[in-house]
């Protein structure tokens, strides 16, 4: 049997996977759930006073700073333990993480309906006004909570760079997620006037978002049936 890992890890599709997860992580944060967080993400940040744009700027900086230096650990944690578990279960690991796609496609989908796990409401506002260290503080604490619509996405790039079994690729997977993230959030908190207009793309989203649960639906079908293709 081909070996799936080889074609994200040493063939040319490394950059697919990458522009992939900086669009996962844009997707995620212009989704319906997240852009109903975005006010609420702003105001932590900037402590619900009257900011310079300047200011707001570098706050939501810091915030994707410390959201980027979750998911940078989480990737290498990916790509190790990937590696172990790969050699040691071979076939196996490759059905656990085809699994956690399907669930996790399915979740897109709406086909099947669970909570994840979010605590950002229970976040204290920024009451000493901290330029730094409380953004990049918050931005860990998001990271770590996930988002309801977040999250299906981000377990999705996650599996794929526990596949691929590389590092840096790993790494820079899901630094572009966190990046892609971000980038919404930067756009909301400098045009706040704007923040409407994006919730009106949340429209188009729930079709992007039902349309990337397809796909992490096919995925894990591919697998499956890498898997026991040669028992037939």
């Amino acid at each position: 049997m081909d070996n799936f890992a080889e074609i994200f890890s040493t063939g040319g599709a490394w950059y697919v996977m990458l522009i992939i997860s900086f669009l996962g992580g844009i997707l995620a944060s212009i989704s319906p759930c997240s852009l109903a967080m975005l006010p609420l993400i702003i105001g932590y940040v900037g402590g619900y006073s009257k900011e310079t744009p300047y200011r707001t700027f570098l706050q939501l900086c810091c915030f994707i700073l410390g959201t980027a230096i979750v998911f940078t650990i989480i990737g290498t944690i990916c790509a190790i333990t990937g590696n172990v578990f790969a050699n040691a279960m071979g076939g196996y690991f490759t059905l656990i993480v085809a699994s956690l796609l399907l669930v996790m496609g399915l979740k897109l989908l709406e086909i099947l309906d669970f909570e994840t796990p979010t605590i950002i409401k229970s976040m204290p506002v920024n009451s000493t006004n901290s330029i730094f260290l409380y953004p990049i503080l918050l931005g860990i604490t998001f990271a770590l909570a996930g988002t309801p619509c977040s999250t299906p996405i981000l377990a999705g790039i996650m599996a794929f760079a526990a596949i691929g079994k590389n590092t840096l690729l790993a790494i820079l997977m899901l630094f572009l997620f966190a990046l892609g993230q971000g980038v919404i959030l930067i756009l909301a908190g400098l045009f706040t006037s704007g923040l409407k207009n994006l919730k009106s793309l949340s429209k188009f989203t729930d079709g992007l978002i039902r349309f990337s649960g397809l796909l992490l639906v096919l995925v894990a079908l591919f697998l499956y049936w890498k898997v026991f293709s040669p028992l037939f």
